[in-house]
């Protein structure tokens, strides 16, 4: 097969697996997780339903891709925030408060049982604790973090601490959520917290 009739099936593929994803996402933040079905997607997607059993086998397997999806977007936003400018606590900080920010704003969503049994989200949580991790040991190399507790140990803090963002009253909660877990991590002189 020549590589140029390849290379538009491969791109008409992704197309209408974006297509696909597409009229998922919206589906989703339109009628929530649980009221999505193939039918719509297919409809919303502009594709037959046949079709779209060539893609997925079945909705679970929709919702399951769309939402790697998002994590990837996700992962995407804290890499590009991780290699930033600013110092290593400002993009620490800036790691920390996107990742509250995403817990708040995906609080109580329907049906996140099936989506965060999979692989991929534990694939995920890894790299956002590899990211924060590695924040803060270049934070505590020039005296941003503290440095009496493991990188890892921190980095778990961080990450425990910020995800109860998803209980928060308000996105200013959220805020101070994030301010106090920054605040844990203030280097200490001789028992006490350095501003």
């Amino acid at each position: 097969m020549p590589r140029l009739w390849e290379d538009t099936i491969d791109e008409h593929r992704r197309a209408v697996r974006d297509a696909i994803l597409d009229a998922t996402a919206y589906l989703v933040a339109r009628d929530g997780l649980r009221s999505v079905t193939m039918l719509e997607v297919a409809d919303r997607a502009g594709i037959g339903r046949a079709t779209l059993y060539r893609y997925f086998a079945d909705l679970d397997a929709v919702l399951i891709a769309w939402h790697e999806r998002q994590l990837h977007g996700h992962l995407a936003r804290l890499a590009a925030l991780r290699a930033g400018p600013g110092s290593a606590g400002e993009r620490l900080a800036a790691v920390l408060a996107v990742f509250a920010a995403i817990q708040y704003e995906h609080r109580g969503a329907d049906g996140a049982e099936l989506l965060h049994a999979g692989a991929h989200v534990a694939r995920a949580h890894e790299h956002v604790r590899d990211v924060v991790r590695d924040l803060v040991a270049d934070a505590a190399r020039v005296g941003d973090v503290r440095d009496d507790v493991a990188p890892a140990e921190l980095a778990g803090y961080c990450l425990a601490a910020v995800s109860a963002a998803a209980g928060a009253p308000s996105e200013a909660g959220v805020q101070r959520l994030v301010g106090l877990t920054l605040d844990g991590l203030r280097p200490t002189v001789r028992g006490r917290r350095t501003r």
